[in-house]
Order: C-alpha cells, then structure tokens, then sequence
C-alpha cells in the first residue's frame, strides 16, 4: 500500500502541463462517481491528475488497475484500507485491466456515501461491457482527440474559444478571417493532419506516427481481444481489415468480398468493423445513427483520424480521403453525422455537406436545402463556401 502512495504523489509531483482538454469544463466534477472513457493516449491520466491537484492532498490518491499489485489483491480491500487512513477522493486509471473494477465500484460506492470516484479506461470495448451495474451511478464521459483549436492552443500558444456549429455556418467569413489574421493557418492545418490528433505528439513529432501504429496494436491485443475472448486469429483478421481499408478509405465496402478475402464468415466481418469502431480505430458511416444493429453494413467506412491515414500509408495518403475523414472526425464529437442523399454527409439530419479542395463547385448539392461546401486550401469562407479547418474548432 505504502508503495501505492508514493506512486500516486510522484505522478501528481511529475505533472507538468497546465494544457486542459475541452472535456475538463463540461465534466460536473460534483458527481461521485465519474467514468471518463477514451483511446490510449487522448490524455485521461493528465485529465485525471488536474483535477485531483485541485483537492486536498491528504485526501486523494491516483491509483493505476493495471499495477500488478492488482493480480493478487482486490481494489474494495484496499480502498476501505485506504479509507481508514482518511482518504475521500479516488481517481481511478485504467479500470478495464482489472477484472472485478464494475462490481467492486457498485460496492464501494453503496457503502462509502462521502467518497468521490473518478475512473478512466482506455477501452471503449472493455469499460462499456462492465458498467451495466453502475448505469443509475456514474456520469459518463468520452474524451476524444485533440480538436484542431486544441492543437493550437498546445502548439501555438494561442487559445481560441470554441465556435457552434450554428455559429460558424452563419459567421463563416467573419470568424475564418478573425482566426487567419493571427495564424498561419493552412500551414498549422496540415500539421495537425500529419500528427496533431493525441497530445502524445509532442514528445516526438519524428517518432509519432510509430507510436500510433504501436498503440493500436496495443488496442487490438491488450484492450479488445480480452474482453471479446478473441482468438489470435481473430486480432490478426482485425488487423488485416484495419490495413485493407488503410489502402483505400473512404472505403465502401462490400462485405461479401472481404469475407472472401479474410476466409471468414460475413458476419464475422460485420462483427470486427463494429469492434474497431467502438475501439476508435474506425468510423463507420452509416444512413440513420440510431437503432442501428452491427449486422447492418455501413454506407463508408474511415479511419477515424486523418493521422492514422498518414501513419499507416504516408507515402499514398490522398487529400481527397483525409478531408472527408477530418470533417467527421470533428463533426461527430457533438454532432451526429449520417450517410446523405446528396453530397458527402449530413449532420444532425439537417445540414448537408460536400468536402473538396478549393475550386470544388456545389454542382452535387446544387437546390439541396441548407447545403454548404466545406473547402481546403482557403483560409476564408463567404455564403455556403466554408474553410475545412473551420470545422476543427467545434470543440
């Protein structure tokens, strides 16, 4: 135990950045129990340790499930351990390694009515199947990756607020040429493509995009297949279609096909793309965003970062595909996104949207109501001809 102490004050010593995520002011941190869910890397842990840093040392503790004092010893002894020792407020780091973490937090939190628990897990997979029991308890959240304004802010120095969707449709030539004037910002624009997404990056911008490959494999073997009771030969049948779909995203795909190709059942198939979606390593644009079973086959299918196309394929990324993945990769945090009639998607079953470079006409969307052109390579907007990195600012 005594061991855990000095990690959990090491961390919140070693913590250094003073950078918050868009997600730390809308978390009502007055809840007692707090699931905050993610990709590896998204930076729940810092999440984690800015909050506790704001409460009462003698009171807090940051324990991480994954430390192998976990193996042999149950998180509901040690907490009530630690409760007697006058700790309060738990902040709780990767719960889906541990086993019993669902059943032990229902206990802890039924019997301990002053304590607090903040709990991160890294796997959409693992964490969703557990907490049934603690649905009427915990306030969930999900942090995703950096926006493009948050990559500024941490690259650049330089903090801009958060801009409504309604907003920027409306303001679009007065909110692109107030960010421009005071940023390079197509050139900013094409960092973040490359390696901008997971704050991971600035510990080595050279060595990123290796780190994200590693961490989805980490993802398929460590976080997926434990809690799905994958076989070896499924992991390598995910990571096959992961890279199949690398090749050519937007990926339409035809099921049939790729079952053929992986020698697996068509359901199979339908079965892991639901997987990688939940694992966000995909997204999965389907017609309707509701009641939607996996065994329906989405309309496309992307990488759910454009970082992973240049990681996966830096030497045949294609802009085309990269400017589509961005503008649902940022438009899905708060909005939903769907598979339209006319133009590339809809949003909040409302607004219709063709992605494209800078002379790209609205010929496809051409008498579509509330249709827009969501344009790279123009750092300002005018009438329904919108700058694509506007969209990064959405959160």
């Amino acid at each position: 135990m005594e061991r855990l102490i000095t990690y959990s004050n090491r961390s919140l010593r070693d913590l250094k950045t003073s950078f918050q995520r868009y997600l730390f002011q809308k978390i009502d941190w007055n809840q007692r129990l707090i699931l905050i869910l993610g990709h590896r890397g998204s930076g729940k842990t810092t999440l984690m340790l800015q909050k506790m840093s704001m409460e009462k040392v003698s009171e807090s503790i940051y324990l991480s499930l994954d430390d192998f004092y976990f193996e042999g010893n149950r998180l509901v002894e040690l907490v009530e351990d630690l409760y007697q020792k006058g700790y309060r407020r738990f902040f709780l780091d990767e719960v889906h390694r541990y086993a019993y973490w669902s059943s032990d937090l229902k206990t802890l939190f039924d019997h301990y009515s002053d304590t607090y628990f903040v709990v991160s897990g890294s796997s959409i997979v693992g964490v969703s199947k557990g907490n049934a029991d603690l649905s009427r308890r915990a306030a969930q959240y999900q942090l995703a990756g950096m926006s493009l304004r948050e990559f500024i802010q941490l690259e650049k120095g330089l903090e801009f607020s958060k801009i409504g969707l309604d907003e920027l449709l409306q303001n679009s030539q007065e909110i692109s040429t107030l960010i421009s004037d005071q940023i390079d910002i197509l050139s900013v624009f094409q960092q973040y493509l490359v390696y901008g997404y997971y704050p991971f990056y600035s510990q080595s911008k050279e060595l990123y995009s290796s780190r994200l490959i590693q961490t989805a494999h980490v993802v398929l073997e460590m976080d997926i297949a434990p809690f799905e009771d994958l076989t070896h030969k499924s992991v390598q049948t995910m990571k096959k279609l992961l890279y199949i779909i690398s090749e050519s995203v937007p990926f339409i795909p035809n099921i049939s096909k790729l079952a053929e190709r992986l020698e697996v059942s068509r359901n199979t198939v339908l079965k892991v793309l639901d997987l990688l979606h939940q694992a966000q390593l995909l997204n999965l644009l389907r017609s309707a965003t509701h009641g939607v079973s996996f065994l329906q086959k989405p309309e496309k299918i992307y990488l759910q970062n454009p970082n992973l196309a240049y990681a996966l394929s830096p030497a045949e990324v294609n802009m085309g595909n990269v400017r589509e993945t961005f503008f649902f990769n940022q438009l899905q945090v708060l909005h939903q996104v769907s598979f339209p009639k006319f133009g590339d998607f809809i949003v909040d079953q409302e607004y219709s949207f063709e992605i494209g470079g800078p002379n790209k006409s609205a010929h496809q969307i051409q008498g579509v109501p509330n249709s827009f052109l969501a344009l790279d390579g123009i750092k300002t907007g005018n009438a329904n001809r919108i700058p694509l990195w506007a969209f990064g600012f959405l959160y």
